[in-house]
């Protein structure tokens, strides 16, 4: 009897449900259609060409798939960029994320110059890199430099370096400042009470009270800016050009090299591109697995 005076309420609910369900799908189905057109397909179209003797003009001429990516590797500039990519990569990630906590301390007590500090240091954010990278383009060239005509910011590869660093530093350190200062305001307060009470000065406070606590925060600017700079094109292509003798050839770049300058190659530099891809998936995984172990 009792079921029988369910059944009619169940089926009833049956066409509610199979609504809420089609509404879903509808809301999703923008988005999913979204990363198909440019997430899915292109990817599929890079693999097929990785595997195929694809010239930019010839189109495809056929099937070659492990000379695409042996011809990649044997690049006289692929090691080359290699280094100098990680490199970039491990000074840009310690300067920036050292300067992005050390402005976040700065300006995490609320004081009458607090909203100007913050906004002051966030604005750079706001500009695009390459609006950025002309900018300093314009600052490093005699031409319209306000510095001395001797003075050579992109003339040498130790110069060029760290002329585009300072560029990425001045762009990115008040994003990373409001990431770790929204960390950093979300510590109760009750925690610096207690370390007070404790006797903890304010070194041991902040070693042992607010990085920890601090670290998830640091963990996301840490795969954000290894990320960012493992994919850096953008500022070296507009200063250097890879110059001075290719000495700032980054690793993407050599694949914008392989497929628009010169070689004309697509298939080898769709290769090049799955080799970055699986190395960025095996760096995000070594970073998520030794920070989520830092965090058990």
């Amino acid at each position: 009897m009792i079921s029988q005076a369910i059944a009619p309420a169940v089926e009833r609910r049956r066409p509610a449900r199979r609504w809420k369900a089609l509404t879903g799908l509808a809301y999703a189905a923008p988005t999913a259609l979204f990363v198909l057109i440019f997430f899915v397909l292109p990817i599929g179209l890079v693999g097929r060409m990785s595997v195929s003797d694809w010239g930019l003009f010839a189109g495809n001429r056929g099937l070659n798939a492990p000379e695409n990516f042996t011809d990649a590797v044997d690049d006289r500039l692929f090691w080359p960029a290699v280094w100098f990519t990680l490199k970039y990569t491990a000074i840009t990630t310690v300067i920036l994320l050292g300067l992005a906590l050390g402005l976040a301390l700065l300006v995490q007590e609320s004081n009458r110059w607090t909203g100007f500090l913050r906004t002051s240091f966030l604005v750079p954010s706001a500009l695009g890199l390459a609006s950025a990278s002309l900018l300093f383009y314009a600052l490093y060239s005699p031409q319209s430099s306000p510095f001395p005509g001797d003075t050579s910011f992109l003339g040498t590869p130790w110069s060029a370096l760290w002329s585009t660093v300072a560029l990425i530093v001045w762009r990115f350190a008040g994003f990373y400042m409001l990431l770790l200062l929204v960390g950093l305001q979300g510590i109760p307060g009750d925690v610096y009470e207690a370390a007070r009470l404790d006797g903890a000065d304010r070194w041991q406070t902040f070693r042992h009270v607010t990085l920890p606590l601090l670290r998830p925060s640091i963990a996301l600017c840490t795969i954000l800016c290894v990320t960012g700079s493992l994919l850096a094109f953008d500022q070296f292509y507009i200063l250097t050009k890879g110059g001075p003798d290719n000495s700032t050839v980054t690793i993407v770049q050599l694949v914008y090299n392989m497929a628009f300058q010169g070689q004309n190659d697509l298939g080898r530099a769709a290769a090049l591109s799955i080799l970055v891809l699986a190395a960025l998936l095996v760096v995000n995984v070594l970073q998520f697995r030794g920070l989520r172990g830092k965090e058990s």
